[in-house]
C-alpha cells in the first residue's frame, strides 16, 4: 500500500486482539471549514481525502470491516447545495477510490436506502460494488441514506412478509442492512458529540464508545491506533462477571 504503517506506529497495539468490525460517525467538517474561513463543503472535501487514509491504515492493521456513516436519512434537510456538494464528493470518491479498492483487496458495501440517491451517483455505487464483489480482504461499508430506525422497521416488514410471527434476535439480525457482518466492536465518533445519531443501533448492543474531540480531518492514523489501544485496554463482559472465588 502506499500509505505502509511503520513499525513505531503499531506500538502498543496487539495485532492479535484487533476489533474485527469498526464503525465510524465521521463528524466535524463543517466545524474544521468554519474555523479556518472556509465553506462547508471544503471541509467534506477534506474530509473524504481522509477517508482513503483510514481505510488503508485498518486495512494494514487487518481489520476485517469498517462502516463509516456517510450520509445519514436526516442530511436530506440540510442546503440544497451542500447535499449537491456531498453526492458529487461521493461520486468522485468512487471514480478515483475504485482500482485502489481492487489492488488492496478491499470489497465495497452499502448499507441504507441507496436507492434514494441521485441517478449518477448510484449507478456508479453500484459499479464500484460489483467491481469489487470478489475482493477477499477487508469490507468497506458505506453507511448511504442510512437511518437505524428506518432499518429496523424495515426488517420487520421482511419478516412480516416472510409469516415470521414470533421474531428471534437472529431473524432480525438477518434481515438488517448489515446482515452477514459482525456486530461493530468498536465505534468511533469524531468532534467530541456524545450520541450515536441514529447509527446502528442494534448492531451497537455491546459495541465499545469511542469518542474523540478531534474533527474528520484531522483523525489521522496516530488518532486511529489511540482508539485501538484503548479498545483493547478494556474489559469486555457482556454483561456477565466473573464468578467469585471464595
Amino acid at each position: 500500500m502506499a500509505n505502509e504503517l511503520k513499525a513505531k506506529d503499531k506500538q502498543g497495539i496487539d495485532l492479535s486482539n484487533l476489533p474485527s468490525h469498526v464503525a465510524i460517525i465521521m463528524d466535524g467538517n463543517g466545524r474544521w471549514a468554519k474555523k479556518r474561513g472556509f465553506p462547508r463543503v471544503y471541509g467534506h472535501k477534506k474530509g473524504v481525502e481522509n477517508v482513503r487514509e483510514i481505510v488503508e491504515t485498518c486495512a494494514d492493521l487487518g481489520v476485517k470491516v469498517l462502516t463509516l456513516y456517510a450520509f445519514s436519512t436526516e442530511n436530506w434537510i440540510r442546503p440544497k447545495s451542500e447535499i449537491a456538494g456531498l453526492m458529487s464528493l461521493l461520486g468522485k470518491y468512487l471514480v478515483s477510490e475504485e482500482k485502489t479498492l481492487n489492488d488492496n483487496n478491499i470489497r465495497l458495501r452499502t448499507i441504507g436506502d441507496t436507492g434514494a440517491l441521485p441517478k449518477p451517483q448510484r449507478e456508479l455505487l453500484e459499479k464500484t460494488m460489483r467491481s469489487t464483489e470478489k475482493n477477499t480482504g477487508m469490507v468497506l461499508n458505506l453507511a448511504l441514506n442510512y437511518g437505524s430506525r428506518q432499518e429496523i422497521i424495515r426488517a420487520f416488514g421482511i419478516l412480516v412478509e416472510k409469516g415470521v410471527q414470533r421474531a428471534s434476535e437472529q431473524d432480525i439480525s438477518s434481515s438488517l442492512y448489515t446482515a452477514g457482518l459482525p456486530d461493530p466492536d468498536l465505534l468511533i465518533r469524531t468532534s467530541g458529540e456524545q450520541r450515536l445519531s441514529n447509527f446502528l443501533l442494534w448492531q451497537m448492543a455491546y459495541g465499545e464508545l469511542y469518542i474523540t474531540d478531534v474533527l474528520w480531518p484531522d483523525f489521522k492514523p496516530q488518532e486511529l491506533y489511540k482508539a485501538i489501544k484503548d479498545f483493547q485496554s478494556r474489559h469486555r463482559r457482556f454483561g456477565g462477571i466473573k464468578a467469585v472465588q471464595t
